[in-house]
């Protein structure tokens, strides 16, 4: 058992969760090992980044109103972000079509942990299933994933 390359797969995970485990098969990991270091990853990057995630949000618009305070102080003008982009409108079709367990299961894993995970705080964090629900999509992705990395690749 490799402590190096499996610490790796745990802090790819905690980041990107969704191609971590397609690298198992290439450094000779087995498979529970892969997925056992790529599911304990992706729960430590979702716990981190759903529990302060109204501290990155609410700083994001301390920023955003700072800037727009200085730009107003100076004279200058101040361009307004744009609210409508393709991004923002992917985001609320998934948000209406899936809803929380959708939402739970799967932006986490299509975007990206950290950016998944607040944005299913930011929409579902009043909610005390949106969590655990995160935490099972974890699993499940993670089986999946590794498997289809390991029957593609070993």
């Amino acid at each position: 058992m490799n402590w190096a390359l499996l610490s790796g797969f745990f802090l790819l995970s905690t980041i990107k969760f969704m191609f971590t485990p397609l690298g198992g098969p290439a450094a000779g990991l087995t498979f529970f090992e892969t997925y056992f270091s790529c599911v304990a990853g992706g729960i430590f990057g979702s716990a981190i980044f759903f529990y302060s995630g109204s501290y990155f949000i609410n700083r994001a618009e301390a920023k955003y109103e700072a800037k727009k305070a200085k730009s107003h102080k100076d004279g200058t003008p101040f361009k307004l972000k744009k609210k409508f982009t393709k991004t923002n409108r992917f985001i609320i079709r998934m948000k209406s079509r899936l809803g929380i367990v959708g939402i739970s299961f799967w932006i986490p894993f299509l975007l990206s942990v950290p950016i998944g995970t607040i944005i299913t705080a930011k929409f579902y964090g009043h909610d005390r299933r949106t969590y655990p629900l995160i935490v099972a999509g974890m699993f499940i992705n993670g089986i999946l994933t590794t498997g289809i990395a390991f029957l593609l690749f070993s």
